[in-house]
């Protein structure tokens, strides 16, 4: 009898409990988005989202940043225009910085207004940003296999041979980098560690979850979800949809994922539930 209620329980248990998204809404009519990212300044919360808006290997002065607020209504489609091809975004001391195409963009988040841009060297396809707690940008190039280093008003190639570098997320003194079917991490001598290998797609966005954990999006139009001993699960899979997922946005105080699906024009927000520990 005993060995019986056991097994019942065992067999009314989830077989595969992992974490779920439950979408909360989807936003249409934006234009070739490509990165959400979210920014708060005392109680005010939006969303800013590079748009192509064009060819994503194209200069030609079509692309801008739009602002969502986080209900998905549109707050301002035109905040910025001019850009070339914008896909990641980052933020610092009131700087917004764009990967746009071969330049770094830096934007006064206030006025709304370019205050510089800058060349990357022998750059093709700049893809991601992000800036550490000393405010040192780091740039990916996907198709030169590398990742930039902005600072002191110069950028310069830190890291070669990356394979499709593409996400990057600086976490203390660390660099985080989504390359190919990879997670990696590189300290700050540029030490390379492996997290994670196995996405069936190529890796594009990624964040932190906060627990030691990330979600990590393939532009094909997958998100998986990166334990930190390297475990992976797929969360989300919108391949038959033909919605490819792009560079995330993740908001930590409400657990909210932002999706960009690119060719779909449109931006989704999903709550994240992760599975109650025993």
């Amino acid at each position: 009898m005993k060995k019986y209620l056991s097994l019942l329980l065992t067999l009314s248990l989830p077989l595969s409990a992992k974490p779920q998204l439950e979408l909360l809404w989807q936003t249409e009519g934006l234009r070739v988005p490509e990165s959400v990212l979210v920014h708060q300044q005392q109680n005010d919360k939006f969303l800013f989202v590079s748009e192509i808006d064009g060819e994503g290997n194209a200069a030609d002065g079509e692309g801008g940043v739009a602002l969502l607020n986080t209900d998905g209504s549109m707050r301002e489609h035109n905040w910025l225009r001019g850009l070339n091809a914008p896909k990641g975004l980052a933020q610092y001391q009131g700087k917004l910085y764009v990967a746009d195409l071969t330049e770094l963009v830096i934007i006064d988040i206030a006025t709304a207004k370019v205050t510089a841009k800058i060349p990357a060297p022998d750059a093709v396809f700049l893809n991601d940003v992000t800036v550490d707690e000393h405010g040192v940008v780091y740039i990916s190039d996907t198709r030169k296999n590398r990742v930039y280093k902005y600072a002191e008003g110069s950028i310069s190639i830190w890291l070669e041979d990356i394979i499709a570098a593409n996400g990057l997320k600086s976490i203390g003194s660390d660099l985080y980098i989504a390359a190919a079917d990879l997670l990696l991490k590189a300290d700050k001598n540029g030490e390379i560690t492996q997290i994670a290998k196995g996405f069936s797609q190529r890796a594009d966005g990624l964040e932190p979850v906060g627990n030691g954990d990330f979600i990590v999006s393939c532009w094909a139009g997958i998100i998986y979800y990166v334990y930190a001993d390297g475990r992976m699960e797929a969360i989300l899979d919108t391949q038959q949809q033909k919605l490819n997922t792009a560079d995330i946005g993740w908001d930590a105080k409400t657990n909210t994922l932002y999706v960009p699906t690119f060719f779909g024009n449109s931006v989704s927000a999903y709550k994240l539930t992760l599975p109650a520990k025993n």
